[in-house]
């Protein structure tokens, strides 16, 4: 059996050397984004991505070896541990075949089999398999015992048949070729559930749907489990002319195994139907039940990517800046919640206004809002994109061109989870005399000056860029979400005398208590002036330290380096830079070309590294530089503000609101977002949407097609698509079985007819 370590070095494909190094770091409490960034020497450079691949790994193999263990130990108790077994079990690479090899051991409850087994029918059963010439009958007649409740030979030739009907469902290289069998060549068929035509309507495009299970995407198999799970679809695993066949292949494939066959001998047809009810009754019920949760769990993995992914775009898009901002959070009825923030993100204002129905106070919501504006030297306008976000723009808009020496942008920005926050016990505590409406205007200001600082504060899944979130494992999900959060936070670094409670937990070593500690002495005893200082907090070990210190940022302090993400623990380092050049560190900051000039490895020794040295003269290039792009904006058309402004052929700019594996969505300011297929979304072949678009991007797309009963829009990318094309290829597809392999399908003539399901699930992807 291969150790582990070698395991997930052949997966990755690394030297087993990198893992067993990484290996270390982990189990002595280093975390990934410090073992990334800093560690690089120790494991060949590995990156964030490699490295969380690899603690997921460890993790999984860690667990099967424990359930090895204990099964091991199971089975030698019961006595029934050969070498031959105990071979097997150590050879095991998954958990699911490790439990197919406990299966006959495993402790369960009184089954039709055990009870024929103590009544003695064992032989029965054993004799007939190994000698099909014996008449079953007669064969049967000397089990009879009516002391032990066989009447008869027929209920003799029952209970030997339970016999090795569990047998053969128990037998684990047959079970793995049945699993596999049906795995490649099994066809998922979906139907409506008769009376729920009209509850399901959601779910036409799949009332009578077909799809191979090996090559259907996560969002089809996402969709299928939601229709069965709420009632409308039932869900059948076959293979391929099932119904036409007079026997089901694995019924052949059982008997194979066992030498069972047709050679006209007395007990043939007894041994065929014990393997035809074998198959149907325990084989293929288990086999059915595991399939759909394999293509289940692959489903929701994929989902779960594509949410990471988005929301990896969402907290690493461009932060306009510490700018004066306020926050609309636009409402009809209830008025137009305002909020003014500072260039720090501390709230200075706050009103509402009633610009829209009933009460329409147009002229003087304005009046309200410049003088906002004027008071506080407010610089940008953040607008949630909620209901009347379209009507509070155009308000905007208004106020800015009668009011044209404030001197203001304006945008809108998504306002996903800002009533989390709002009425999260955070915003509680920091506004606690503050109607929660406000709050999510607070959120939606300071969302615009950072993103990530803000949207640390809410719990990611309700942030609402991914697909399917409900119907995944949440645990999960959770997982992902948070390492996501961390890699971002720890690759962007937080400014210690800026950052909220919600920011410092999520930076590499820090506990929420321990963040909860550097905040109360921030505010006890004033600004952090070095990172030295950070000993000082409550419970701040030197292994907190060691995993926090590079990734905290003290702006304006005594020490240049800590302004950088160049760790104190380098910083002897950066003083034989220093001698060696015979400068100040003042003076080598920002001098690009001398330390463009410098050659890494006169510096190096047994301590720090050639990866070391090379990463710490980029940072004095450019000490503290932010990885995320420039703050830029969408322009959306004037007069297009609901649906039914769009008109085919139109170009317009828009925001990608979210990235699916079929396409992206787009906003482009009418309160429903557009599909842009991902077969529209270059003028190649595209594998992953995300090769060419992330969530935040600003895009030019045209407006193929509009459906605003239904709210669905079909946009492109490629501008030079006309409309009258698009409706050409339309055709409605309601059966994709059999299916020819992706390369050779036409994407763009199946764009239409895709676009329209992806659209068709819209509703059911934003929940």
């Amino acid at each position: 059996m291969s150790s582990i370590s070698q395991r997930i070095s052949n997966e990755l494909s690394v030297k087993e050397s990198q893992v067993l190094s990484t290996i270390e770091l982990l189990d002595e409490g280093s975390t990934v984004p410090f073992i990334a960034r800093y560690r690089k020497e120790v494991t060949g450079g590995l990156d964030d991505i490699q490295l969380r691949q690899l603690e997921e790994r460890l993790g999984y193999l860690r667990e099967l070896d424990d359930r090895r263990v204990t099964i091991l130990k199971s089975i030698d108790e019961q006595g029934k541990l050969t070498d031959e077994l105990k071979k097997s079990i150590a050879l095991a690479e998954t958990k699911t075949i490790l439990e197919d090899l406990y299966l006959p051991y495993k402790k369960k409850r009184r089954t039709k089999a055990q009870i024929a087994k103590e009544a003695g029918l064992e032989p029965l059963a054993i004799g007939l398999l190994e000698n099909a010439e014996q008449s079953p009958e007669e064969f049967a007649a000397g089990f009879i015992d009516k002391d032990k409740g066989v009447e008869d030979t027929t209920a003799a030739l029952d209970g030997a048949r339970q016999i090795l009907m569990e047998r053969f469902a128990e037998e684990a290289s047959l079970l793995g070729e049945l699993r596999e069998y049906l795995w490649q060549g099994g066809i998922v068929f979906s139907s409506v559930v008769k009376g729920k035509e009209k509850e399901g309507e959601k779910f036409a495009d799949y009332f009578e749907f077909s799809e191979a299970i090996e090559k259907m995407p996560s969002h089809r198999a996402l969709a299928l489990f939601r229709g069965r799970n709420e009632g409308i679809l039932a869900l059948n695993l076959k293979v391929a002319n099932e119904d036409e066949l007079d026997k089901h292949p694995c019924e052949s494939s059982i008997a194979n195994h066992f030498n069972i066959s047709d050679q006209g001998r007395a007990a043939d047809k007894w041994l065929l139907d014990t393997v035809r009810w074998a198959w149907k009754i325990k084989i293929f019920s288990h086999l059915d039940i595991e399939l759909k949760m394999r293509l289940k769990e692959i489903a929701e993995l994929e989902a779960i990517k594509v949410f990471a992914d988005n929301m990896r775009d969402l907290l690493l898009a461009a932060p306009a800046g510490a700018k004066a901002t306020m926050g609309l959070d636009p409402g009809i009825r209830t008025g137009v919640k305002v909020a003014v923030v500072d260039e720090t993100g501390k709230l200075l204002d706050y009103a509402t206004i009633y610009p829209h129905q009933p009460r329409n106070e147009w002229d003087k919501s304005i009046e309200v809002l410049a003088a906002l504006c004027e008071k506080h030297n407010v610089s940008l306008i953040s607008i949630g994109n909620g209901t009347a976000s379209r009507e509070t723009d155009k308000l905007t808009q208004d106020m800015m061109k009668r009011h044209s020496a404030l001197n203001v942008e304006k945008l809108v920005v998504s306002e996903a989870g800002a009533s989390v926050y709002s009425a999260s016990e955070l915003a509680s505590r920091e506004f606690p005399d503050l109607d929660v409406s406000i709050r999510g205007a607070v959120s939606i200001a300071r969302r615009l000056q950072d993103p990530l600082a803000e949207l640390v504060k809410i719990e990611p899944k309700a942030i609402g860029v991914g697909q399917y979130q409900h119907d995944v494992s949440q645990l999960q999900l959770a997982k992902k979400l948070d390492a996501v959060v961390e890699d971002c936070v720890n690759a962007v670094g937080v400014d210690i005398n800026m950052a909220s409670v919600p920011l410092l937990s999520q930076v590499a070593g820090l506990s929420q208590t321990l963040a909860e500690n550097i905040v109360t002495y921030r505010n006890d005893n004033g600004a952090f002036k070095n990172r030295k200082e950070l000993l000082k907090v409550p419970r701040m070990g030197p292994k907190a330290f060691e995993q926090s210190g590079g990734f905290l940022r003290v702006v304006a302090g005594d020490n240049p380096l800590d302004n950088s993400s160049v760790h104190p623990e380098t910083y002897p380092l950066i003083e034989k830079i220093m001698q060696f050049s015979e400068r100040d560190v003042r003076t080598l900051i920002g001098d690009e070309k001398y330390l463009k000039s410098l050659d890494p490895n006169k510096f190096t020794d047994e301590v720090f590294g050639l990866p070391t040295v090379t990463d710490i003269l980029k940072e004095l290039e450019k000490p503290g530089r932010d990885p995320r792009p420039e703050f830029k904006t969408a322009e959306f058309k004037e007069g297009v503000e609901q649906i039914k402004d769009l008109k085919e052929d139109m170009v317009l700019e828009g925001v990608v609101t979210n990235v699916t594996n079929f396409g992206a969505f787009v906003d482009v300011g009418v309160h429903q977002d557009g599909l842009v297929h991902i077969s529209m979304l270059a003028n190649k072949y595209v594998k992953d949407p995300r090769e060419v678009v992330k969530t935040g991007d600003v895009v030019k797309v045209k407006v193929l097609e509009v459906d605003a009963q239904r709210k669905r829009i079909a946009l492109t990318m490629r501008l030079t698509d006309d409309s009258r094309d698009h409706k050409a290829q339309s055709t409605p597809q309601k059966s994709a079985a059999p299916r020819k392999p992706a390369k050779q399908r036409n994407q763009s003539n199946n764009a239409s007819s895709n676009s329209a399901m992806a659209d068709a699930l819209l509703g059911a992807l934003k929940k």
